[in-house]
């Protein structure tokens, strides 16, 4: 199905008549591969004639939408959206620039969380990863 015509549990959602439990029509999870969800925050800022109760009520409907914050900045809002594919979205990222009333998204993708329970020793770099210690 093309990205432009999406019903709401191919953006994201549960594909309607199943439970949260692996019910029928739920693909199943195993527990050697995690689900890998892409997410993006994406900066925001309205355009002159948008009131931000359009953008919210916009993100409320969102089923891609998993956060928001209003910022005092160059920009009025970042919203967090999640998503299965990166298919999914960029299709969410798209239509917030066209339906919610925003006159510039910028989108910056999730690649990967920074571990930051376990520091390293700062002589050494042990226990860092090699793009994570110091050049000099």
């Amino acid at each position: 199905m093309s990205p432009w015509r999406m019903t709401r549990w191919e953006r994201g959602g549960e594909p309607p008549g199943t439970d949260a439990d692996n019910g029928p029509g739920e693909p199943t999870t195993g527990t050697e591969e995690p689900v890998r969800r892409h997410e993006a925050l994406v900066s925001v800022r309205l355009g002159p004639s948008a009131p931000g109760s359009h953008l919210v009520e916009y993100l409320r409907h969102e089923p891609c939408a998993v956060d928001a914050w209003w910022i005092a900045a160059d920009v009025d809002a970042v919203v967090r959206l999640s998503a299965d594919s990166m298919t999914v979205l960029h299709r969410a990222v798209a239509d917030l620039r066209r339906r919610a009333g925003v006159e510039v998204a910028v989108a910056n993708y999730i690649l990967r969380a920074l571990d930051l329970t376990a520091p390293a020793d700062p002589r050494t770099g042990k226990d860092a990863p090699a793009w994570a210690v110091s050049a000099a």
